[in-house]
């Protein structure tokens, strides 16, 4: 046991300050304002492209748009929320995972800040609910699955490949499939997040043996609807092609991203005086899992596509054509951001040891995996949504400062419910003299 005066505070309350909230109302107000400067400037017509003969000529195929109604400017809205829902879905639910394969391992070090990725998930029913809207809203008009002709051998648009995957991709199974991943995600979250309130409350380990067999049911849980849930969110907007490694490429992205937010959240605590505890082993732990999972993330994307390039059978290779050189070619700019930023960037600065224990360091390659797998979402979502149409524009930059300042504020609401520090955390003593 270490002598008392080396222990920092175990008291930490955090404060959601009035000015922090005014900060993140204006960043929504100013997303809306954009969003509704995007919408009439595509209502009139003066921000959409013009590209639709040059796709066709770059070799995009017509399945791909046969059977969507006529193109609408509202697509671009709604493609834009479900962007954004699902990539913010993932960083929050990511939260959870952290937590649960932390108490699996039964790691020590991770109890010193488990408060941030514990408030994570806090945004899974927003998410959850922009995710049902978009589809009762515009799923005809973003799912081409969901075209009732599709399925009917005396229709001229019968597709075989699709009227094959109607036992899976069928609207009352999809909606089912959607409630339950956020039901029990959400469910499961609240459990464990209750739990380890008490903990703080009453001490003991009978929380934390309850912590480990419900982190234990979520990664069960998590191992099957992350992969189905990817296959539902992304997969199925382009319904001819498929992919194995699929669930695992969206894990993967998603939780980079997750372990980005939660270094980000910590690093920035540090520097505002809170966190005490936390040291630079502690960061560079966060900084070698940044690290990591940005090159299994490589991996993972390297190996989809090398095998696709090598087979070049063209129902498997029509995906890259259309975000390399289809669609007039404005999807190529954001596959190659999406490389550089998800690979490159991260493996050059956090290659070091003492880049991982430095507070610039690690929040310059957190921003870059963060904006990085946004363009991942981005390069897999748009081409298949909204094809031609696609750019960056004021709907783009709007529906990400909603979505980011909502997920600020509810992380930053959900900080304060609790201590900062876990004070009765049975591995607190560890994380406290963690040292690498």
């Amino acid at each position: 046991m270490a002598s008392a005066h080396a222990i920092p505070s175990l008291d930490e309350e955090f404060e959601f300050t009035a000015e922090s909230k005014r900060r993140l109302l204006i960043g929504i107000g100013a997303g809306v304002a954009l969003v509704a400067i995007g919408a009439y400037l595509l209502a009139s017509g003066a921000g959409s492209h013009g590209h639709h003969e040059v796709a066709h000529a770059a070799g995009v195929h017509e399945g791909a748009e046969s059977g969507h109604h006529a193109y609408k400017w509202t697509n671009r809205l709604w493609a834009n929320v479900w962007l954004n829902a699902v990539y913010f879905a993932g960083a929050s639910v990511i939260g959870m995972f952290f937590i649960s394969y932390n108490y699996l391992a039964q790691a020590g070090w991770s109890s010193a800040f488990k408060r941030v990725p514990e408030a994570l998930p806090a945004f899974l029913p927003f998410t959850g609910i922009a995710i049902l809207l978009v589809f009762f809203v515009a799923g005809h008009d973003l799912f081409h699955w969901t075209n009732p002709a599709l399925y009917d051998k005396s229709s001229p648009e019968y597709d075989p490949i699709i009227s094959g995957k109607h036992g899976f991709l069928n609207t009352p199974f999809y909606l089912i499939r959607i409630v339950l991943y956020f039901a029990l995600w959400y469910v499961l979250w609240r459990m464990i997040r209750k739990y380890s309130l008490d903990e703080d409350l009453n001490g003991g380990t009978e929380y934390y043996d309850k912590s480990i067999r419900l982190g234990t049911a979520f990664l069960v849980v998590f191992g099957v609807t992350s992969s189905t849930s990817a296959w539902d969110f992304v997969m199925s907007i382009d319904t001819h092609w498929f992919s194995t490694m699929f669930g695992w490429y969206t894990l993967a992205s998603w939780h980079v991203t997750g372990l980005a937010i939660i270094t980000l959240t910590v690093v920035n605590l540090k520097e505002r005086g809170y966190l005490k505890i936390v040291n630079e082993s502690h960061l560079q732990d966060l900084g070698k899992f940044m690290f990591a999972f940005s090159i299994f993330w490589t991996y993972v994307w390297f190996a989809q596509f090398m095998l696709y390039y090598y087979a070049n059978i063209p129902e498997e290779t029509i995906y890259y054509r259309e975000r390399f050189s289809g669609f007039g070619g404005i999807y190529k700019a954001p596959f190659f951001i999406n490389i550089l930023l998800n690979f490159v960037f991260p493996f050059l600065v956090l290659m070091t040891r003492d880049s991982k224990r430095t507070y610039i360091f690690l929040k310059i390659a957190a921003w870059g995996i963060i904006i990085g797998h946004y363009f991942d979402f981005y390069t897999n979502i748009m081409p298949g949504t909204v094809g031609e149409h696609g750019g960056f524009g004021p709907i783009e930059f709007g529906m990400i400062l909603i979505f980011a300042c909502g997920f600020m504020w509810s992380i930053s609401s959900q900080l304060t419910k609790a201590n900062l520090i876990p004070k009765n955390h049975p591995m607190l003593e560890e994380a406290i003299h963690h040292d690498i």
